[in-house]
């Protein structure tokens, strides 16, 4: 049976789009808004009498069946081994302009010299391509978050010390990529106050936000979810470039993925 947008209730077809309604396209996290009803995606954040949150339809929806895990004959141990590191992910969340990418970006410089393994998975490189289908609604940046944690456990899996840029806001989805590469995780909270970033504001994304120009900026008119507990906090509004690549290469020693 064919679910029911919130506004038409009684009909398969949403109200505003007059899009037919897939059955599987469910609440956000699975709750429930008045019964049974549900809204199209779309319609979710375009429509003020819609149901805010709806569920992504890629993002636990499961739709490859009878595929089966091939195992690499190479192990994680022998890439380890080989690399001389261990394989890690190095999750940096924080405000646009509080220097993530700025600070990845160093910390790669610093692996790489070393001879390691390492990657950076920047946030507005990765929606020029693999999420370039995605906008900024709260289901979107789910999606967005779920698919780069995917990415950066695959690069964990080669032995590569893998660093995510990207604000990542919400702390649920935070922890569902945490959930995916387990112990490799490590969280870093790149942590510069709203009034830092938006005197920064090297892209002028504030002053766009701020005129409404952008829409559901983080900050601004979307909200932010600090870490509680992550495994390093960087003020990078106090520390130096060079001091914060120290802390975070001081991490990564002290949790063993770099020898001292």
């Amino acid at each position: 049976m064919a679910a029911v947008c919130c506004q038409c209730r009684m009909r398969s077809v949403c109200s505003v789009c007059s899009v037919v309604l897939p059955a599987e396209w469910i609440p956000l996290r699975g709750k429930v808004f008045r019964g049974d009803r549900v809204s199209c995606y779309d319609c979710a954040f375009d429509s003020p009498g819609h149901l805010k949150g709806a569920f992504h339809p890629m993002a636990d929806n499961v739709k490859a069946t009878n595929v089966t895990w091939h195992h690499s004959l190479i192990t994680l141990e022998d890439r380890e081994k080989k690399n001389g590191h261990k394989g890690a992910v190095l999750w940096f969340t924080g405000l646009s302009a509080s220097g993530k990418s700025t600070l990845a970006q160093a910390v790669q410089s610093v692996l790489f010299e070393r001879g390691c393994q390492a990657y950076v998975l920047d946030g507005d490189n990765v929606r020029h391509g693999l999420n370039k289908d995605l906008g900024f609604s709260p289901a979107d940046r789910e999606e967005n978050i779920r698919r780069i944690g995917e990415v950066a456990k695959l690069f964990q899996e080669a032995g590569f010390i893998a660093m995510t840029a990207f604000i990542s806001p919400y702390r649920a989805d935070r922890d569902k990529a945490r959930a995916i590469s387990g112990d490799a995780f490590i969280e870093v909270y790149v942590n510069a106050s709203l009034e830092a970033c938006e005197a920064r504001d090297p892209k002028g994304l504030y002053q766009k936000a701020r005129a409404g120009v952008i829409p559901e900026f983080t900050g601004i008119s979307a909200p932010y979810e600090a870490p509680e507990n992550p495994e390093l906090t960087v003020d990078t509004a106090k520390l130096s470039l060079e001091e914060s690549v120290a802390q975070v290469i001081a991490c990564l020693e002290a949790r063993g993925v770099l020898a001292k």
